[in-house]
């Protein structure tokens, strides 16, 4: 990571990905890099399937990880999931098994090292940057290549510094330092940002007081990237990282990140920890101090998560509430991050402080996380510590707010400030860390040879076909407010929805054909270019014409411009859309080959 003499000086993501392009220096839209490592959560059995029709025989990069985060599955199709699951070991990957964790959580535990890149299906793993490991979210194609050649392409992103001075306060968790970003506008400027270079844009943590965070607490940092529109986030790598890899058995992983002096970034943002309140983020998205909802009634307190709380933070919710009853209209979740917090917890005696003051214990299911568990109730205010993925207008149908926060509502019933305890409570990490990987299924197991369901089916899934570009083609426009049943093309009005049509487009195919916004994050493009989807922008007045036509024609890909224009009509008019693929992403679209994603039409979201 040091730098050559006469070099210009770089930052944290230049060091990540100047280390491991083809061509220096980074000067294009698209490189070609190494990729260390391959993070498969959400939809790796497709990533799979596209990977071996790629000629897949053994992982390439160094670590290969697919999550099982189903914790909780009905009947045949959790059967399948297993079945498929359990094959993958003689594709040189690891599996780990339901039950161990959320999979950003284990993944920052047992996997993430300082100076990696590594390539993910989603952007949640970004949070893994609190240990010096740059995620970036890409599409099936990118992570099948990376797993067939341990190499692909990535657009080169741009950096925004975020600069932490001052200390936290009593009572003030890093929960509220993500909060008080999400206030100060960051989402403004990395759209700001991204709309004038069309690149990707990545956060670095630095500054005089990073340095005193723990690992934890930089992952949850770390973990505000998708929430603001960011591709990636990455933190320095110290004297508390390499202390963090040593607890968990891994000091021979650690290296040293930190940006170079004066190394230029596009934006630089500074945060004072010691100015900073307790926050809450209402259900609408608005950022605001706990003191405004004072009192407000709570119905569900959700505790833990993906990475919404450290086992700091857990440790001092439990130390809280000892001693004290849930409300009888409240439920108390603890959802612990992963098997090894889960362990430390009980070691401690904090799990059974929680469970006495009535709390319920949950599995580490996805599913908690996107709202399908545990959905929050009807009436009454839901809070949890971990971001909710929101609907297509941002809003996510829970509050977040830190652990004592969370322990102060469930003591009263109510929403209130947590310094109202007065008395703050001292809490000491153990050292001890459990590393027992009972659950993670290493490399070096026996081949098995593929298996076949009861139908005689491959276990892998099936890709379903797509239909050509090279021919016109008639697309239904949607807004978010109907079903997919036909070739679709979906009409978003912001950047929010934008960002939530990115994150389903894979579970919108294969009806979802084209996807247009005002603007596109930069890291969406290639997402959505390697399911063959067209990712586009508009002015204004096009996407509300857009909005209220029955049907599009989308010409043949021969007619479309060189500069990426492709101008669709309709009976009544016409309108310009700008083609934001470049390089092999527009391969990609254009390719008439299987792309993944489930076969039976989805509904999004609806806007209202």
């Amino acid at each position: 990571m040091r730098a050559r003499a006469g070099d210009p000086p770089r930052t944290m993501t230049q060091k990540i990905l100047g280390g491991r392009a083809d061509a220096q220096p980074l000067g294009t839209d698209l490189v070609r890099a190494k990729v260390d490592q391959v993070v498969l959560s959400r939809d790796p059995e497709h990533v799979l399937a596209e990977a071996l029709r790629s000629g897949l025989k053994r992982a390439a990069v160094e670590t290969a990880v697919a999550y099982d985060t189903q914790c909780v599955g009905i009947g045949r199709q959790a059967d399948r999931h297993r079945l498929w699951l359990r094959e993958l070991l003689q594709y040189n990957v690891f599996i780990a098994r339901p039950g161990i964790g959320f999979p950003v959580a284990v993944h920052l535990e047992r996997f993430a090292s300082p100076g990696r890149l590594a390539l993910t299906d989603d952007a949640r793993v970004a949070a893994i940057g609190g240990a010096g490991t740059l995620a970036l979210q890409c599409g099936p194609r990118p992570l099948a290549e990376a797993l067939v050649t341990g190499r692909t392409i990535v657009r080169v992103p741009r950096t925004v510094q975020v600069l932490l001075s001052g200390r936290l306060r009593p009572f003030v968790s890093v929960r509220d330092v993500a909060l008080e970003l999400m206030r100060l506008g960051l989402s403004d400027v990395i759209r700001r940002l991204d709309g004038r270079h069309g690149a990707p844009v990545v956060l670095e943590f630095a500054g005089p007081n990073a340095r005193s965070l723990s690992v934890y607490d930089r992952a949850l940092l770390a973990s505000l990237a998708p929430r603001v529109g960011a591709a990636g986030a990455v933190f320095v790598s110290d004297e508390k990282t390499e202390v963090f890899l040593r607890d968990q058995r891994r000091s021979k992983a650690h290296r040293a990140l930190v940006p170079d002096p004066g190394a230029p970034s596009d934006e630089v943002i500074s945060v004072d920890l010691s100015a900073i309140d307790p926050l809450v983020m209402d259900r609408e998205g608005r950022v605001c101090a706990v003191r405004e909802l004072q009192g407000t009634p709570i119905h569900q307190a959700v505790l833990g998560g993906d990475c919404g709380a450290s086992l700091r933070d857990l440790l001092a919710a439990a130390a809280l509430l000892k001693s004290k009853r849930v409300p009888p209209r409240l439920d108390l979740l603890v959802a612990p991050p992963s098997r090894q917090a889960l362990e430390v917890l009980a070691r401690s005696g904090a799990l059974v402080d929680l469970i006495a003051t009535g709390a319920r214990l949950l599995e580490p299911d996805a599913r908690l996380i996107s709202g399908e568990l545990y959905p929050p109730p009807d009436t009454g205010l839901s809070v949890r510590t971990f971001d909710p993925e929101p609907d297509a207008l941002g809003r996510s149908g829970s509050a977040v707010a830190s652990a004592e926060t969370i322990a102060y509502s469930v003591a009263f019933g109510a929403l209130g400030d947590p310094r109202s305890f007065k008395r703050p409570v001292r809490v000491t990490l153990p050292r001890y860390s459990p590393t027992d990987d009972v659950l993670l299924v290493r490399r070096g197991k026996p081949k098995v040879k593929p298996r076949q369901d009861g139908e005689g089916e491959r276990a892998f899934p099936a890709l379903p076909a797509r239909p050509p570009w090279r021919k016109a083609v008639t697309l239904q426009p949607v807004t978010g407010e109907r079903p997919l049943t036909e070739p679709t093309l979906l009409v978003v009005a912001s950047w929010q929805q934008a960002r939530w049509a990115v994150r389903h487009a894979a579970r919108l195919l294969p009806e979802l054909r084209a996807v247009v916004a005002p603007q596109m994050p930069g890291h969406a493009v290639a997402v959505l270019a390697s399911l063959g989807i067209l990712a586009c922008t508009a002015d204004p007045e096009s996407i509300a014409k857009l909005e209220h036509n029955g049907s599009v024609t989308v010409p043949p890909s021969d007619r479309w411009a060189e500069d990426g224009t492709i101008a669709v009509s309709w009976p009544s008019g016409r309108a310009d859309l700008r083609w934001l693929a470049v390089g092999p992403e527009r391969e990609w679209t254009l390719s008439e080959a299987p792309a993944s994603g489930p076969t039976a039409p989805m509904r999004p979201a609806r806007s209202g």
